[in-house]
This record gives C-alpha cells, structure tokens and sequence, in this order.
C-alpha cells in the first residue's frame, strides 16, 4: 500500500528543488518505465496497478484511485516509478553534439532529447538557465531516450573558450545546410524558442547555417524541428563520405 509520505514525495517532485534536493525524478507510463528500468539509471521505487513489476525491487501495488492522486498525467497510466538522477558522463567532445541556449519548454527539451537519441547524438550540453531534463514534462517526451542520451549543463562562455572545438550555431544568417560541410565532430548550437540567440553568444560561434525557406510568409520554425532536419542533413552528409 501506497503511505501517504510517498504520495507527499512523488508530489513534490514536480519541482526542480525538490529533485535537487533529493537527487530523484519520476516517469510514468509503461514504455518509458520499461526502458528506464532496462537502462543503468537505479530505481527507487515502483508504482503500479498491474503486478507486471513486482520483480522489481522497492515495488508497491496500488489501486487506480492512488494512481490518479500521484500521476502527472491527465489520463493516468499503469504506473509511476521514482528513479534516482545519474550523474552526468564525461563529454566526448569528438563526436557530433546539440547545444541548446536558454531552451524553456520541457516538451521541445524532450522531443530533443528522443531526436537526438534516434540520429545517435550521445551528448546535449544545455546553458545553465534551460530547462531541467528531468522536469516530469521533459521525461514524458523524452519516450525513454533520456535514459541514453548524456545531458549536461554549463556556462557557454567557459564552453566556447577552448578554441579547439568545432562551433556552429543554427541561424536565419547562416550559409544553407545543403551547401555547409558538417563534420564529424562539432558542436551545433540552437537559441531559445521566441528570442534565438544572445549576441554575446551568437559573436563567439565560428561558424553559421540556416535551414532553406520556400515561403517569406513564414518568419521560424519549432525549434525541435529545426534540429530534426539540421541532424538529417549532417547524418546524410556523414553517410555518404
């Protein structure tokens, strides 16, 4: 049975100091659980109508009425699952890397995170004002790949200080992407959803691409897809070399 004290836990987890301070977020869903629980990230606990999880360790049975009083979602899956934040892995900055500047919305963090996950980017570095990963939303889109994906956050400034690494920056003023190079290792950095980049950022990136328009009636695009056809592009160029 379900204590009231984990109801109170699961509850506070919807906000970030909350997840600081105990170092734990939550996912719900079966698909999502299923990978997390597949994945090195440690359970702490389970939650479930169904007793498919009762092999897992820490797992309680709950009724549906408990499941609605913990979920997040506004239909309710079988199950909601507590897991312990990983550490964030080393950086391998000899691979091909997505940088997000003051990114806000979970939904697009985790669409990103799921896209970054299906071109086979391992790392995201995202400036330390963006938006948690494991906010409750960002893991929901996230469908599991976050479980895969290495998501770290830092200082921009101290990031594009070592002028070794190969920058890019995803913008209207870019060269065309059909006609840009892309390597195989690089750092390709997108702006926040409504304001793009900040100067200050924008002036310190090498170089600048831009995804072709066909239609002046249209001033932008969502930004997760805007890294979708920026990362087809690059994979195909990769392929093909």
């Amino acid at each position: 049975m379900i204590t009231k004290y984990q109801i109170k836990l699961i509850r506070s987890l919807r906000l970030k100091k909350n997840r600081t301070e105990t170092g734990f977020f939550v996912a719900e869903g079966e698909k999502i659980i299923d990978e997390l629980i597949d994945s090195e990230i440690e359970i702490v606990e389970i939650f479930s109508i169904s007793e498919k999880y009762k092999s897992c360790n820490n797992f309680t049975l709950i009724k549906n009425a408990q499941l609605k009083q913990i979920s997040n979602l506004k239909s309710a899956n079988t199950v909601v699952g507590i897991f312990k934040i990983p550490k964030p892995k080393n950086i391998d900055y000899n691979s091909n890397i997505i940088a997000l500047e003051e990114i806000n919305d979970p939904g697009n963090l985790g669409t990103i995170i799921r896209l970054c996950d299906w071109f086979g980017i391992k790392n995201i570095i995202c400036s330390n004002n963006s938006v948690d990963c494991y906010n409750n939303k960002v893991v929901q889109a996230s469908m599991g790949s976050i479980c895969r994906v290495n998501i770290s956050y830092m200082d921009f400034e101290n990031l594009l200080m070592n002028k070794k690494h190969n920058t890019i920056a995803a913008d209207l003023s870019g060269e065309n992407i059909k006609d840009f190079p892309f390597l195989s290792n690089q750092i390709i950095f997108f702006g926040n959803e409504s304001n793009g980049f900040s100067e200050k950022l924008l002036s310190k990136i090498q170089k600048k691409v831009t995804i072709p328009r066909y239609n002046d009636n249209i001033d932008s695009l969502n930004l997760a897809n805007s890294v979708a056809i920026v990362l087809s592009e690059l994979k195909n160029q990769v392929i093909e070399r």
